[in-house]
């Protein structure tokens, strides 16, 4: 098998996402779910590569039928998988979204099986390979890893690996307390990881939850380390503040179905508009609304579909409904 060489490595889960079949009720009134795959650093590899960027991912999943079907659908794709880990005897992790009348998703838990003991908490960084951080320009990370001790400290390792090889951090705030067994010591240990973050994105919701602000700027001063911040709102579009540029893009008007993996579109709309630009991104006003714009239209075309992955449009598709949308200010 060929190996690529990933300009952009996503750390993390790989999982389902079972989708209430019915909207619009609670978790114990669902009659029947949908599996879609999912995990937001599979979503973003899988978003990026489907725009013309190599990616690949870096995670865990069982030894089971689940884990196959799951490596089968980034194999698909065509996700370097250098990195995944197969843990024998842990199961890969399902996660039950039900979902509102309007198509948002609400995270339900997990079944029987309590969140620390799914595969994805179990990640090795003695098990990473080398190449893979020799060639990458950014790693994407979120922060459900930090919620168990064996991931979270093969994401620190995984951090000094990046640093050592000039491998710019990418970090998705990704707030889900129903991932995290002690939900009250997160914000400490998010806080902890910041420090060596270069891109930050995250919801107005995360932003006023972490930093009691959602200005992009604001939020950069407190962490002078930062390039760039990205805040998302769902419908209400996307504050940001990228080297020397600040500005908001409204979001797109489309036919909702399902917001499941928007935001995981959104970002590998803009990291590939990142790989693209170059330094050119930080440097031009126009390029960072540019940027924004095009990471807009990645996660408005998701959510005209069910599921994450596979919802997820095209290089094509997206030259094509940006060519067809009206300019915004």
């Amino acid at each position: 098998m060929m190996i690529t060489a990933p300009q952009v490595l996503c750390l993390g889960e790989m999982l389902y996402d079972c989708l209430a079949d019915q909207s619009g009720f609670e978790f114990s009134q669902v009659q029947s779910w949908t599996r879609y795959p999912g995990g937001a650093p599979a979503n973003v590899a899988c978003g990026l590569v489907k725009l013309g960027i190599p990616a690949g991912f870096i995670g865990c999943v069982g030894d089971d039928g689940l884990g196959q079907a799951l490596t089968a659908v980034l194999q698909a794709v065509g996700v370097e998988l250098g990195g995944l880990q197969v843990v024998p005897g842990w199961p890969t992790r399902q996660v039950y979204v039900t979902r509102t009348p309007e198509g948002e998703r609400q995270f339900a838990g997990f079944g029987a099986t309590a969140t620390t003991d799914f595969a994805d908490t179990q990640l090795r960084a003695d098990l990473f390979p080398a190449f893979l951080f020799q060639s990458a320009q950014y790693l994407v990370l979120g922060t459900l890893g930090l919620a168990s001790h064996p991931s979270a400290e093969a994401i620190r390792q995984a951090l000094q690996q990046a640093r050592g090889q000039q491998v710019q951090i990418f970090l998705d705030i990704n707030w889900r307390p129903v991932f995290w067994p002690e939900p009250n010591q997160a914000p400490d240990i998010i806080k902890a990881l910041l420090k060596d973050v270069d891109i930050l994105k995250c919801t107005d919701e995360e932003a006023e939850w972490l930093f009691h602000t959602t200005d992009p700027q604001t939020i950069q001063n407190q962490y002078p380390n930062l390039r760039g911040v990205l805040v998302t709102a769902g419908a209400k579009g996307c504050s940001y503040h990228l080297g020397a540029w600040g500005g908001h893009i409204p979001a797109f008007a489309v036919a909702v179905q399902d917001t499941t993996g928007a935001g995981d579109a959104f970002v590998a709309g803009f990291l590939a508009q990142v790989c693209t630009l170059g330094e050119r991104l930080w440097q031009e006003a126009s390029l960072a609304s540019q940027a924004i714009r095009y990471a807009s239209a990645v996660g408005a075309l998701t959510t005209r579909l069910p599921g994450a992955i596979a919802a997820q449009p095209t290089f094509e598709q997206v030259q094509t409904f940006l060519a067809q949308a009206p300019r915004v200010c």
